[in-house]
């Protein structure tokens, strides 16, 4: 049996653009791309915190270093510059895989500046 493991996360990124016109996807600051180890034209799922909307695209690489975060094509109807986002990567495990595995989390601030990153999320508490 093959589980759907959440494999990497950046979180609370910022939107920097929206592109309509742009031929799709989701440009990522490279270095943001590589600390999470997402891949250029991995599937993505965006989760919108600002609107609730939730979708699903591909990444792209921006500029190392710029901090971009742009949803572009028809996505840009769904995120807008300023709206944070969760962009999470998914993997298919087999069951002896999955007790070992732990997803690269990176924590973003309201700049896109990287302030943590982790490999597994706290228990939530009451």
């Amino acid at each position: 049996m093959q589980l759907t493991l959440l494999k990497a996360k950046l979180h609370r990124a910022c939107v920097t653009h929206s592109e309509l016109e742009y031929e799709g996807s989701c440009a990522i600051d490279s270095n943001f791309l590589e600390a999470a180890g997402i891949h250029e034209y991995e599937q993505i799922h965006i989760y919108n915190v600002a609107n609730g909307n939730r979708f699903i695209t591909y990444a792209i690489r921006a500029e190392a270093g710029s901090q971009i975060i742009s949803v572009n094509g028809a996505a840009a109807h769904k995120a807008s510059p300023g709206d944070r986002i969760i962009i999470c990567a998914y993997t298919l495990l087999d069951q002896k895989e999955v007790a070992k595995f732990k997803p690269t989390l990176v924590y973003l601030n309201e700049k896109n500046d990287i302030i943590n990153t982790r490999h597994a999320i706290p228990v939530q508490t009451v």
